[in-house]
């Protein structure tokens, strides 16, 4: 049985549904649960002359408190779907692709498994937007759990 469980979020119903998919798992086995939101790092404005940047890095802080509460909010949500039979520690990562943040989120934690969402693109749409659960399963060394 697994020991160790990630769950990955992005705050969506379907997260939420992968989330009680793990929370069924871990109580089978009693794995510890560990979701994850991955921060996109910030980025600075591009202006054009003539741009005053705000002092002491304002900007990047305010990012930062703004991305940290909405990552709260997403784990919290995951917390709650996994309901009082198993503890869920949550962590955010900053990462400028979630993918790769979500692999060294599973290999820092020595998560043994991986549960995550797919909202199932397939075709033009899947090849045109990208998928963070594609790429999860094409990089990872860690087995996947894909919900859909």
């Amino acid at each position: 049985m697994y020991k160790h469980i990630l769950i990955p979020t992005d705050g969506s119903a379907l997260s939420l549904k992968a989330a009680r998919e793990a929370a069924k798992l871990a109580g089978a086995g009693k794995a510890k649960l560990t979701a994850v939101y991955v921060i996109p790092p910030y980025m600075p404005p591009v202006v054009g002359e003539g741009y005053i940047p705000p002092r002491n890095g304002e900007l990047a802080r305010h990012y930062r408190e703004m991305a940290e509460k909405a990552a709260s909010k997403a784990l919290d949500k995951v917390a709650a779907a996994t309901g009082a039979k198993a503890r869920c520690e949550k962590v955010f990562v900053t990462n400028d692709q979630p993918w790769a943040g979500i692999i060294k989120a599973a290999r820092d934690r020595k998560c043994d498994v991986i549960v995550m969402a797919s909202r199932g693109r397939g075709g033009f749409a899947g090849l045109l937007l990208g998928s963070e659960t594609t790429k999860v399963l094409s990089h990872s060394k860690t087995p996947v759990l894909v919900c859909r």
